[in-house]
C-alpha cells in the first residue's frame, strides 16, 4: 500500500494546528462555542452537552425546549467517557475535518468540476491539484473556527461531502445513504437530492456502463433515500422510548422557527419584527424561496450537476433559517474545485472586501448590542445583511462565469470578448 506523502503532511499539519489550538488555548473552544456566528440553536455544542446530560439521567432532552438536535447524536456522545470527554470530543471533530478533506480530494480527482458527461470546459486543462483543494478547506479560518466551536453542523457537512464523493465514485447507493444521514442531522440537505441524482446518473453512464432505464434509476434511488431516512427516524423513535416528540423539537424548529436567537442569517430579525398574524404566511414564503432554486438550477445547468450542488450550498448558507460560518466554509470548499472559472468572475475584489468587512465588524457590532449596550439589534442585523450581500455577489458572479464558460464552447469566436446585456 503506497502512502501519499503530500496528503500525510497535509493531514498531519492540519491535525497538529487544531490540537495546538485546543490544548494551547483551553478557553478558546468554549468562547467560540458561544459565538452566534458558529453555534445556532440547532447546532450548539453547549446545548448538545445539556441534552447528553439529560439523556444519561433518563430524562427526555426534548421536554425543555432547549435541545433541537438529532436523537442519534445522544448515544454517540454518551459513550465518550466523562473523564476524557473534552479531549476525545476534540479528536472526534479533528477526525471529521480530515474525513471531509479526504472526500474533497476524491471529488477533485474525479475532474467532475470541469469535465462532465455532457460538458467539457475549454479552461480545464490537466489534472486539478486535489491536495491544494483540501488544504484550502483545512486551513480556511472559517473551518478552523468551526472545528474549535464544535457545532453539530460538522456532521452534516461531512455527510454531504461523503455523499458527493460517493456519487463521483459511481456508488449511488452509498451516496443516497450519506445524503439521508445529512438530511437526518439537518433538514435542508434533502433539497440536494435532485442534483445529486443527476450526478450519480451521469457518473454511471460516463463510466461506459449500460445506460438502462433512466426513470427506473431515479425511482430506485429516490426510494433508497426515503427508505434510509425512514430507518433513521425509526431508530430515533426507538431511542427516545417510543415517542415522536423529537420530530417537533428537531425538524419542527427548522420549519416553524420558534427560537429567534440571533445568528448570521436573515430570518431571525424579520420574524421578531412582523406581526404574529402574518407569521405563517411569511414562513411559507421564506421556505418556498429557499427551495425554489433547485428546480431551475437543475434545468439550466443540467450539464454540470456538481455546480448545481455548489450553488445550492451557497443558497443554504445565505437563506436557510439557522446558518453559520460552517455553511460558508463548505461552500468555499466546493467553490475551490472551480478555480478554472475564477478569471471569468468580475466582482471578486468587491465580494472578498465585503466579506472581510462583515467578518471584522460582525463581532464588534454584536458586542456593542449585547454587552456594551451602546447599540441595538439593527447594528448586528445590518452587518449580517452585508455578509449575505458578499455571499450573494459571489454566487451571482460564479453563475455568470460558468454560463460564460458554457457559452464560449457554443460560440468559440467570442472567447475573450466583452459581453453586453441588451
Amino acid at each position: 500500500m503506497t502512502i501519499d506523502r503530500r496528503k500525510t503532511i497535509l493531514y498531519g499539519a492540519a491535525s497538529a494546528l487544531r490540537l495546538l489550538l485546543f490544548l494551547g488555548f483551553p478557553s478558546l473552544p468554549d468562547l467560540l462555542a458561544g459565538r452566534v456566528e458558529i453555534s445556532t440553536p440547532v447546532t450548539s455544542f453547549k446545548r448538545l452537552r445539556e441534552g447528553v446530560f439529560l439523556y444519561t439521567h433518563n430524562v427526555s432532552p426534548y421536554d425543555g425546549g432547549v435541545f433541537h438536535q438529532a436523537p442519534l447524536l445522544l448515544p454517540l456522545f454518551a459513550m465518550i467517557p466523562s473523564g476524557a470527554f473534552i479531549f476525545l470530543t476534540n479528536l472526534l471533530y479533528i477526525l471529521l475535518d480530515l474525513v471531509c478533506a479526504d472526500a474533497l480530494i476524491q471529488i477533485a480527482e474525479s475532474r467532475e468540476a470541469g469535465i462532465t458527461r455532457l460538458f467539457k470546459s475549454p479552461r480545464k486543462n490537466g489534472k486539478q491539484d486535489s491536495i491544494a483543494v483540501a488544504a484550502a478547506f483545512l486551513f480556511n479560518p472559517l473551518t478552523i473556527a468551526t472545528c474549535l466551536g464544535r457545532p453539530t453542523s460538522v456532521f452534516t457537512n461531512c455527510a454531504i461531502l461523503v455523499a458527493v464523493a460517493k456519487a463521483v465514485d459511481k456508488k449511488p447507493l452509498s451516496s443516497m445513504l450519506a445524503l439521508a444521514s445529512a438530511s437526518y442531522f439537518s433538514l435542508y440537505p434533502a433539497l440536494l437530492l435532485p442534483p445529486l441524482l443527476l450526478l450519480c446518473f451521469d457518473r454511471r453512464i460516463g463510466g461506459k456502463e449500460t445506460e438502462g432505464d433512466e426513470r427506473g434509476f431515479y425511482t430506485t434511488y429516490v426510494a433508497t433515500f426515503c427508505g434510509s431516512s425512514g430507518i433513521l427516524l425509526y431508530f430515533s423513535y426507538w431511542l427516545t422510548g417510543g415517542s415522536w416528540e423529537f420530530l417537533s423539537s428537531t425538524y419542527g424548529v427548522h420549519l416553524l422557527l420558534p427560537d429567534l436567537t440571533p445568528n448570521i442569517g436573515l430570518w431571525w430579525y424579520f420574524f421578531i419584527e412582523i406581526f404574529d398574524s402574518f407569521r405563517e404566511f411569511f414562513l411559507g414564503v421564506f421556505w418556498l424561496h429557499l427551495s425554489c432554486y433547485v428546480g431551475g438550477l437543475c434545468f439550466r445547468l443540467r450539464t454540470q450537476p456538481l455546480f448545481v450542488i455548489t450553488t445550492m450550498l451557497a443558497i443554504f448558507a445565505i437563506f436557510k433559517p439557522y446558518p453559520s460560518i460552517s455553511d460558508t466554509s463548505l461552500y468555499f470548499a466546493f467553490l475551490a474545485l472551480y478555480r478554472h472559472i475564477f478569471p471569468l468572475m468580475r466582482y471578486t475584489f468587491f465580494a472578498v472586501a465585503t466579506l472581510l468587512y462583515a467578518t471584522l465588524l460582525g463581532p464588534a457590532f454584536y458586542y456593542l448590542w449585547i454587552y456594551a449596550g451602546s447599540g441595538n439589534a439593527n447594528f448586528f442585523y445590518a452587518i449580517t445583511l452585508v455578509w449575505s450581500l458578499g455571499l450573494s455577489v459571489i454566487v451571482g458572479d460564479s453563475l455568470f462565469a460558468v454560463l460564460r464558460d458554457e457559452w464560449e464552447v457554443e460560440r468559440p469566436e467570442m472567447k475573450g470578448k466583452d459581453v453586453k446585456r441588451i
